[in-house]
């Protein structure tokens, strides 16, 4: 069959040499002490925190643990004191070696006690730490791989049955009973690029730029904000390569007039019918960001826990950052733990000209 390296949106856990450098880049806390990063050049290694000015990637390794950097020549930074950082996880490496086995295996039944069996850890630990980790338990995990490896193969022009076979389906009933959900339409026409489906788009300026709004009969499949119409309308055809697209902006006017008196403050809420495509879990974020009121942030924390997914966080940004229908699902009220702006696809200036709009008198 085939596998891919797959990491759930928002994983604390980065299981190879480019997710520990996109940690790095990222300066991210939440993976002190699962590994550190040393720099050829200068000899030294630091925490994936660290405040120094980021090296080339070319001039980087990555080690473990602090010890094993050191073996290698390398000594410790005293600005981010890699030494200091918290202990990593005690599950963090069973979990990542329980994603990989799960990714090796995709094509045969995956219980708790087997993929516990294979990392040395019980089946209720597991389910705890992976949840804890990973944001979804295992089966969610696997789930979502077979997902990824089908949208791979249907995108590279794989036929359907093959395609699902490849994923580690046991049967197609499985997909087609699911891809309401998971894919938005049948596996077949997700193949073909969203084919037979007809978007009607318009593009009009606005208070922050270009604003690009595309539907369906059904409700709005993309809102879009930038500096350039070009861009905006390939972006539309990036992700519907084979529906119709038609501009409309006359058969669209009113949809784009209530986004666009928001934009100008005077209408606090926006109530537009979606067809957006998205798993189960991106959809729950989604529907938390639109129960914030006007005006308010929340961190995603405590987005994660009110979906009762305390260790989701991570997961949580990652959905934001995927929202295709910005301003209505307002992603812009998601907010870092330290108050700070964080992933907004518009542009972080963007995203602090809607929170400074909706806190006007």
């Amino acid at each position: 069959m085939t596998t891919a390296v797959f990491t759930m949106p928002g994983s604390p856990i980065p299981n190879d040499d480019e997710q520990r450098w996109q940690a790095v880049l990222d300066r991210d806390s939440a993976c002190d002490g699962m590994f550190v990063y040393a720099v050829h050049s200068t000899g030294i290694y630091c925490r994936p925190s660290c405040p120094s000015r980021r090296p080339q990637r070319n001039r980087v390794g990555f080690f473990a643990s602090p010890d094993a950097a050191e073996l290698a020549g390398f000594r410790a930074c005293r600005r981010c004191v890699p030494r200091a950082a918290r202990p990593a996880d005690p599950l963090a490496e069973p979990v990542a070696s329980a994603c990989a086995f799960i990714a090796a295996h995709l094509d045969e039944r995956l219980t708790l006690e087997r993929i516990g069996a294979a990392v040395a850890v019980s089946p209720q630990h597991l389910q705890r730490g992976f949840t804890r980790l990973v944001g979804v338990s295992p089966r969610a995990y696997a789930d979502a791989l077979r997902q990824q490896v089908l949208r791979d193969q249907l995108r590279a022009g794989a036929e359907v049955l093959p395609a699902i076979d490849g994923a580690g389906y046991s049967s197609s009933s499985r997909v087609y009973e699911r891809g309401s959900a998971r894919l938005g339409m049948p596996p077949t026409t997700y193949r073909n690029g969203g084919v037979g489906m007809q978007i009607s788009y318009s593009i009009v300026a606005s208070p922050l730029g270009f604003l690009l709004t595309a539907a369906t009969e059904r409700g709005v499949c993309a809102v879009s904000l930038g500096d350039d119409e070009a861009i905006l309308v390939h972006e539309l055809e990036a992700e519907f390569p084979a529906a119709t697209r038609t501009r409309d902006d006359e058969g669209l006017g009113a949809i784009t007039a209530v986004i666009v008196a928001y934009l100008d403050g005077a209408r606090p809420n926006i109530d537009l019918p979606l067809d957006v495509q998205a798993t189960a879990f991106q959809r729950q974020v989604w529907e938390q960001l639109r129960l914030i009121p006007y005006g308010e942030t929340r961190t995603y924390a405590q987005i994660a826990r009110a979906l009762n997914k305390p260790g989701a966080a991570r997961a949580v940004g990652r959905a934001c950052a995927t929202n295709p229908v910005s301003i209505i699902v307002p992603c812009h009220r998601a907010v870092g733990s330290d108050g700070k702006l964080h992933g907004f696809r518009w542009g972080l200036n963007r995203k602090q000209a809607l929170l400074e709009l909706e806190r006007r008198p």
